[in-house]
């Protein structure tokens, strides 16, 4: 694993577990919240986006977390591996209420610099519509590319891999 995507749905710990790889594997770590965010919550245009992702994804070893349906054609293409948490969305939704409330008020570790952690109705939302409709949209940008990637339907499995794959000292 040399260029690694982490996708799936909000508060499934996308962020937590390319932290974990990215230090276990000496991959450069880039989140997406951050690369899309800018303080006070103001959205990158599209073009900006593209245009860091571009110099990022032509190096040789990374890690990216997050899902983003409008670049990840691009990142698939480059990636070797694409790790899916494909998480039962009551866990998602359990883990992104504890989030809200651990970080309320401040950004956290992986978002930029202010953009504090909020509870927004709209993103819970989105979160609890994940099967019926950005689910879908990612499954079809997964098409072609099985063969890099490995999912996972809960945590425990998860577990299992990542001490298979690189167990600590």
């Amino acid at each position: 694993m040399q260029r690694v995507l982490v996708i799936g749905p909000c508060g499934a710990g996308k962020s937590t577990l390319a932290s974990e790889l990215s230090g276990r594997l000496g991959l450069a770590l880039f989140h997406m919240d951050q690369l899309n965010w800018k303080p006070g919550w103001v959205e990158s245009s599209k073009d900006e986006i593209r245009r860091k992702l571009t110099a990022i994804t032509a190096a040789d070893r990374w890690i990216i977390d997050g899902t983003y349906g409008g670049t990840l054609s691009e990142r698939l293409a480059r990636a070797d591996q694409v790790i899916y948490l494909d998480y039962p969305i009551s866990l998602c939704v359990r883990r992104l209420l504890t989030r809200i409330s651990t970080y309320r008020g401040r950004a956290r570790p992986d978002m930029t610099e202010g953009c504090p952690e909020r509870f927004d109705l709209a993103f819970l939302f989105y979160l609890i519509r994940w099967n019926s409709g950005p689910r879908v949209r990612l499954e079809k940008h997964l098409i072609g590319h099985e063969d890099k990637i490995i999912r996972f339907q809960s945590p425990a499995e998860l577990k299992r891999w990542i001490d298979s794959l690189c167990p600590t000292n």
